[in-house]
């Protein structure tokens, strides 16, 4: 409760912050980026009016995303739980490290396509993507740091005034500005490039098995996880018991209401074959634990979302078919985007050593 209230406080806080230029800087002139929707895909929810979108702001959103100085003991920056070749999740982890030996209690989501996210956390609980940094900062577990100590670290440091400036007309460093810094560099990510998305823009075909796989997503799965975003961003309760020591029971936390139990986000498709564990606590270490779960040992009851009442009938064949399917929803591409890599990173060489 005592972080619900620190989170809250410091949201009226950023809600409350004054716009994002100095006004009175004739030589403040940053350089604009279009933000591109691809074809065929919804508008996106953020709004860019409120921050828009430049080269030296996005470049900023870097730097403080790959910065461990965001943690109390300079070891977790965003990208220690986000990283790039596991489409922005904590690669092979069913929970994240944290400071102090701890680990997280949820499964790190992947990042991409955020844009088109209303809401944020496995339970909804953070309804801007500008707030949502918040929550890793100060949570004891995570970063364990918090703002007023964050925004001191930067202050001191020269480069950062040097960029706070380039991005925002003067050297102030406050946690609005660092907030709109990071949301400018999420909001980029974007995965589109799929063969998934080639094949929709008549640039590829699927093969047989991905094709069959195809048609059964779109039988039995695309009611939750529909195209192009490969979720309706809704909550559901589909059959997962509660884990012991987490004791998580999702939405019903913060909307408070019995009807919410167990309801978590329902993710997005696209990267899965990169984004396992699966699951809002990574119980589900491979695709096919998935299936199993959904055809055979969902726990059913009043609660249970009425889509999943008689669980999910797969056969052998359709899940070796929409395996298939499911693995044309990785964007190569998006992984090894050098405008995302950490810093020093060489995705035609081996990692470059900056200390040198």
């Amino acid at each position: 409760m005592r972080r619900h209230k620190t989170i809250l406080l410091l949201a009226c806080i950023v809600l409350a912050g004054t716009g994002w230029v100095a006004a009175d800087n004739a030589y403040f002139k940053p350089k604009p980026v279009v933000f591109t929707v691809p074809k065929g895909w919804p508008q996106p929810v953020y709004d860019f009016p409120k921050n828009p979108l430049t080269e030296e702001g996005i470049a900023l959103g870097k730097k403080i995303f790959y910065d461990g100085r965001l943690s109390k003991d300079g070891n977790f920056s965003c990208g220690s739980c986000h990283q790039q070749f596991g489409a922005f999740n904590t690669y092979d982890h069913n929970l994240s490290h944290g400071f102090n030996n701890s680990q997280t209690t949820r499964n790190a989501p992947g990042l991409f396509n955020l844009a088109w996210q209303k809401e944020f956390m496995w339970d909804g609980g953070i309804n801007h993507l500008d707030l949502q940094p918040l929550a890793p900062i100060t949570a004891e577990n995570e970063m364990s740091e918090n703002i007023e100590t964050v925004i001191s670290k930067l202050r001191a440091d020269r480069e950062y005034r040097k960029m706070f400036k380039v991005a925002f007309g003067d050297e102030t460093i406050s946690y609005q500005r660092l907030a709109k810094a990071l949301s400018q560099f999420m909001v980029q990510l974007v995965s589109s490039n799929s063969k998934y998305d080639k094949v929709m823009r008549g640039e590829a075909e699927f093969i047989l098995p991905e094709k069959l796989g195809y048609e059964i997503f779109q039988k039995k799965c695309n009611s939750c996880h529909t195209e192009p975003m490969f979720t309706d961003y809704s909550y559901r309760n589909v059959g997962m018991t509660t884990d012991r020591y987490v004791n998580d029971y999702g939405r019903m936390k913060i909307t408070g209401d019995p009807a919410d139990s167990l309801k978590f986000r329902v993710p997005s498709l696209r990267n899965v074959a990169l984004t396992f564990p699966y699951g809002h606590d990574g119980r589900f270490f491979s695709l096919m634990s998935v299936f199993e779960h959904y055809r055979k040992n969902m726990v059913t009851d009043i609660h249970t979302d009425p889509l999943l009442k008689n669980r999910l009938v797969l056969s052998n064949f359709e899940i070796g078919q929409l395996t298939a399917f499911l693995y044309t929803l990785t964007d190569s591409s998006f992984i090894r985007d050098p405008r995302f890599a950490p810093p020093g990173y060489d995705y035609g060489h081996a990692p470059v050593d900056t200390h040198q």
